[in-house]
């Protein structure tokens, strides 16, 4: 009886898996055309690193992940064209003052690991992912300091 318990954890597993994310790597010339034409608006410039088309929950979309000044930084667009999502690597210094003193408040006895702005629908928000007591915490801080998620 055990063994099937398990086998529907397993089976529970597998199929919620499939539900999440199917992530391959792409060429430019497989991408829709105004997903190329968006990659190449949004990457001017900048080193191309890689494109994949990523599928979740039926919806597909497609992510260049460019590199500029040893920084990384992400870029979701749908089939459009539509940029949905950008995440940028910064620095705490490049932060406004609200926004980078909640981070170092939340960091504080731990160590800021990476720090993205991201950025959706025109709205910033910044993430760090900080070490802190042997635990990895992430902290959403919207501009003005406000924390969003911790």
């Amino acid at each position: 009886m055990k063994s099937l318990g398990r086998l529907a954890v397993w089976v529970a597993v597998l199929t919620a898996g499939s539900a999440i994310a199917a992530e391959r790597k792409v060429a430019m010339q497989e991408l829709p055309a105004p997903v190329q034409e968006a990659v190449r608006e949004h990457t001017k410039g900048l080193m191309l690193v890689g494109l994949s088309e990523e599928t979740e929950n039926g919806e597909t979309l497609y992510e260049a992940e460019v590199r500029a000044n040893g920084r990384t930084w992400d870029i979701l667009i749908d089939p459009t064209g539509k940029v949905i999502t950008e995440e940028k690597e910064i620095s705490l210094s490049s932060l406004p003052e609200p926004a980078r003193a909640a981070i170092e408040q939340a960091a504080e006895g731990g160590t800021i690991k990476k720090l993205e702005s991201v950025t959706k629908d025109g709205t910033t928000l910044y993430e760090a992912q900080i070490k802190k007591d042997g635990k990895k915490v992430e902290v959403v801080v919207a501009p003005d300091g406000t924390i969003q998620k911790n």
